[in-house]
This record gives C-alpha cells, structure tokens and sequence, in this order.
C-alpha cells in the first residue's frame, strides 16, 4: 500500500517549499515502485498560485494521510488563520505532520508544536519565539523532529526533511541514492547553511556592523563586554543594552556565535586538529567547544567533519 504524502498549499506560498520536498519522493519512488502516492491539497482547491505567480493544481483536503507536507512562504499568515485548515490539521490525530520553512507558523497555530521541539527559518526566528512561546524553538537545526511532528528550515532545507522522512520510511540506502540524484547532501552539515550570525545580528550596515566585523577578527581574544565596550567607545551598561536592542542577543551570545561559525567553517572545511581550531576561535578548552557545538547544531565536531567529508 504507497504511504500517501500530501502537499499542503495556500496563495502566495513559496512554490519551492512544495516542489523541492515532493521531487525527493517521486525520485525515492523510482527506487521503490509504489512507495508513495503524492497529492497537492488546499483548503480552496483549484489553481492556487505561489508567491513568484506560477500555480499548482490542489485537490480539497482529504480525510486520511500518511504524511502532511505544508508549505511556507509570504501567505502563511492568512493560511495559518484559515479556519477549515487549523481543524483539518488538529484533526490528523498521531499522523506524521511536517512543515517547510515559515509552514512551522500553521502548525504553531493549530496547536501541534506545543511543547515540542520545532525549527523555521532563521530570519523568522525572533517573531516565531515571540508569537510562539509554547513551542522550544531550536533556530540553528536544518531540520527537527519530536515525535510525530518534524519541522525544517528555510526553503530548501525542505528537501533535507524529505530525505530524512524517506530514510524512515525506506531506509538510509534510498534515502541517499535520492539526494545522489537531486545532488545534494544526504546529510547537510552544519546547521542551516543559509544563515549567517553576522547578516542576523546587523553585521552589513547595523549600527555595530564595525564592531562585529572586529569581532571576528579578534576571537581568540576574551571578548569581555569591558572591552568590547571599549571598542565601541560606551560605557559597559549602555553598550550591553544597546547591543542586545540592536541586534535582538547578548554580547556574550553574540560571541558564542560568531566563534560557533568560524569554528565550523574550519571544522567542515580544512584538516587543522580540533583542539588548535577551539584555540584559535576562542573557546580555548575543546571541550567548551563541543558542549557548544552540541547545543547550536545537534552534533559534536568530529562528527560534522565526517558528515562533510563523506557528503556527496
């Protein structure tokens, strides 16, 4: 019996939210003759057009899936207060129920990432978090599961959740023979590899873009609020306030992670020994940089270099 896969859509959805994750099914299914039926639904069936104006056909929602693909994009807003979706959606029951990118608002709306551990994309993170406090929001994942519910990043990160929904359906092997296929990572390392902490914290024209562009070239360093103060030309207490005002985190968080960046593009990127990579970002200790490694992408260093040695 093909575990049946819908693709929930909705005006001004963001097409590659649908395409990208239903183009990893139909190439799993070549592997596996019959695996999935994939459908397109809407609350208003029809021709519903994406956010870049092409459309896709959508049946009406069904009574019964196996797995709930919703997209995000610039409509979830009004999707995510349409009456006859939030039921449908609380009505699925311990049905796996996913969502692409900003998708993870629908769910939050119907109740389901209550409690749960969920990602969005990054630049939505600090609205998310604000709207959603209920949910255990983890910004930096490509992609999350609890339970029944999984959520991903942003956009393409939907194709990531694909395989990762295709691995427990079908298994590793077809799971990476499809991203093969899509040539992409089966594992994608790192966290979500769009987001930057500079471009998120206002380092191309914030007020403190200079002072973050000294930071990252000063990591070795303490970084002390006293000295990053100094830099700035403030006072410690005006300087820690009017940091977080501006760029939404602490100074120290701050730090953390741009040492978190520049730690991994060196983990991911070149062969330099771990403990010479925690030395020269900062954290000194290689274990401090692993509980923090831990924290921010799921997986210690030596696992992230493996994944980006062994990637396709």
């Amino acid at each position: 019996m093909p575990r049946q896969i819908g693709f929930v859509i909705f005006p001004d959805f963001q097409i590659l939210d649908a395409t990208g994750p239903l183009a990893a099914f139909e190439i799993a299914g070549r592997y596996v003759p019959g695996a999935y039926a994939i459908s397109v639904i809407s609350a208003a069936p029809g021709l519903v057009r994406s956010s870049g104006g092409a459309q896709m056909a959508a049946e009406a929602l069904p009574e019964a899936l196996d797995t709930v693909v919703v997209a995000g994009g610039e409509g979830t807003r009004p999707a995510a207060l349409h009456p006859q979706l939030i039921t449908w959606l609380q009505g699925l029951g311990p049905r796996r129920t996913t969502s692409v990118c900003s998708g993870a608002y629908i769910l939050a709306e119907a109740g389901l990432l209550d409690g749960r551990r969920a990602t969005t994309h990054w630049e939505r993170t600090q609205d998310f978090a604000k709207r959603y406090p209920q949910v255990r929001l983890e910004p930096d994942r490509i992609f999350v599961r609890d339970g029944a519910v999984w959520t991903s990043a942003g956009i393409t990160a939907g194709i990531d959740l694909a395989l990762a929904l295709i691995a427990d359906d079908l298994g590793e092997d077809i799971a990476r023979r499809t991203a093969q296929q899509l040539v992409v990572y089966h594992r994608r390392p790192g966290g979500q590899s769009q987001f930057s902490a500079l471009i998120e914290m206002g380092g191309h024209g914030g007020r403190f873009a200079t002072l973050l562009d000294w930071m990252r070239a000063h990591l070795a360093e303490p970084l002390s609020v006293d000295q990053l103060a100094a830099q700035a030309a403030m006072s410690p207490r005006n300087f820690a306030r009017t940091f977080a005002a501006e760029t939404g985190m602490t100074p120290a968080k701050a730090v953390e992670r741009l040492r978190l960046e520049t730690a991994r593009e060196r983990v991911e990127g070149t062969g330099e020994a771990i403990d010479q990579i925690a030395l020269a970002v900062g954290f000194g200790d290689p274990e401090r940089m692993r509980r923090a490694f831990l924290r921010a992408f799921g997986q210690p260093p030596q696992a992230l270099r493996r994944s980006a040695r062994s990637a396709p």
